[in-house]
């Protein structure tokens, strides 16, 4: 079983004086290394690895270490999804006057 290293950024708009209000969710996966493996001696090798594991807990070093082919999490293919979550609010009701 592969783990996922997925890194969530949630990026909130300015405040406007609306009633509608949205939030941007940013969803980062880093994918299969392309670190050249040859570039010292002019040529061009991959090592295959085909996703980011991290080697350590979030917040540590090893957390930028890949435990698959030990690499900089740098060196693999960065995904970025980004979402935008809108909540709408409906109007007071002003249906019932005194």
């Amino acid at each position: 079983m592969r783990r996922r290293k997925v890194v969530v950024r949630k990026e909130e708009p300015p405040r406007k004086t609306t009633t509608n209000s949205s939030l941007t969710i940013t969803t980062v996966r880093y994918g299969e290394c392309q670190r050249n493996h040859a570039a010292s001696i002019g040529g061009y090798v991959v090592d295959g690895c085909r996703e980011f594991m991290a080697s350590g807990e979030e917040g540590t070093s090893g957390a930028l270490a890949c435990a698959a082919c030990g690499c900089h999490r740098n060196f693999h293919r960065r995904e970025v999804e980004t979402e935008v979550v809108s909540e709408c609010s409906s109007p007071n009701n002003s249906s019932s006057r005194a």
